[in-house]
């Protein structure tokens, strides 16, 4: 553990959400306690683990009282774990950590050193919202697979020099949960989590690039993302995926249209087409609903120039035959053109 330093340094808190990874939740706790940086807190959300987890859980706070503390409650997802966490917590910064993913020693004093160092992050760039204090900063990610290997390329855009995460944040999530450390006014901000099980990253960070965030960048290794399949969802899409994909999608477009994101940027375009896309898939998993509404939002997102006889005609037949039916033919037309394109 580093030595005594002096408290009046700005507290992060780091909330970790966990179900059933005892020895992986050992690890991701050992990373923050071996950060250069203090003052720092651990909050634990046990989301009703039905194996050891819980008592290796308490035992961590045990060992490190005057560090962690250990939150149980009935299982309930990832999101709302997040958010209870993010309630409890007390720090001026907070750092998000899945219990499989790892920080890498000097994370925190990089990342508040970057932030204290750039006054101008405190305010947002644009005006969507009258703002408090409100930025983040990230940095190099990697993922580490279970051979204990590692990825020598950043992961998705942690190695991209970014000043805002919109409009890039529409084209896909622009790092892993451990890459940033968020100022905890704009989370508060923001709103809390929604009780999502896809996609519930992705939406918040959406909803927290609607506040104009700008960025601080630390163009050195933070964090690593664990590659592995332990305790992840099924790769069978099911509909309730698809229905909180939906839910998730059409807030990111939310956002995206409050930070002023308009029909004519590339990120957006890209957009409509990923809301197209999901509006067939939540079709063909009998979701009509989703569908439709999806459906509207990507015509929205396309703009007056965006394809708009195939949207027309999409209409048309959906409204003849049903929403889940276009879905399903969607999905089979999909197959087909993916089969024919694949080599031989």
């Amino acid at each position: 553990m580093a030595g005594t330093v002096s408290t009046t340094r700005p507290l992060v808190s780091t909330i970790i959400p966990v179900f059933n990874r005892t020895a992986m939740l050992r690890e991701a706790v050992a990373s923050v306690l071996a950060q250069t940086y203090r003052p720092i807190e651990i909050i634990i959300v046990d989301d009703g683990s039905t194996d050891g987890t819980a008592a290796a859980a308490d035992a961590l706070a045990t060992e490190h009282p005057d560090i962690i503390r250990v939150i149980h409650q009935p299982n309930g997802g990832v999101g709302r774990a997040r958010e209870t966490g993010r309630q409890a917590a007390r720090g001026e910064y907070v750092q998000y950590l899945d219990s499989d993913d790892l920080l890498l020693p000097r994370k925190f004093e990089l990342q508040v050193a970057a932030l204290e160092a750039r006054p101008e992050c405190v305010q947002p760039y644009a005006a969507p919202h009258s703002g408090r204090a409100s930025s983040a900063a990230y940095g190099w990610t990697r993922w580490r697979y279970s051979d204990g290997s590692t990825d020598p390329r950043p992961s998705k855009r942690t190695g991209d020099a970014l000043e805002t995460m919109f409009p890039a944040m529409l084209e896909a999530r622009i790092w892993e949960t451990a890459t940033p450390l968020y100022r905890a006014p704009v989370l508060a901000e923001a709103g809390p989590w929604l009780p999502l099980n896809a996609e519930e990253d992705w939406e918040m960070d959406a909803r927290v690039a609607a506040r104009g965030v700008r960025l601080a960048y630390c163009p050195e290794w933070i964090a690593e993302h664990r590659r592995h399949h332990e305790g992840h969802l099924s790769g069978h899409a099911t509909p309730e995926l698809f229905r909180d994909r939906a839910a998730a999608h059409a807030s990111i477009y939310a956002s995206a249209r409050r930070a002023g994101i308009t029909s004519d940027a590339p990120e957006m375009q890209h957009f409509a087409r990923e809301l197209f896309l999901l509006s067939r898939q939540c079709g063909a998993a009998g979701l009509a609903r989703e569908s439709r509404q999806l459906f509207e939002l990507a015509r929205e997102a396309a703009g007056p120039g965006g394809a708009r006889l195939q949207f027309r005609l999409y209409a048309q037949l959906a409204r003849l035959a049903g929403w889940s039916t276009m879905g399903k033919a969607s999905a089979v037309m999909d197959r087909l053109r993916s089969f024919r394109g694949s080599p031989s």
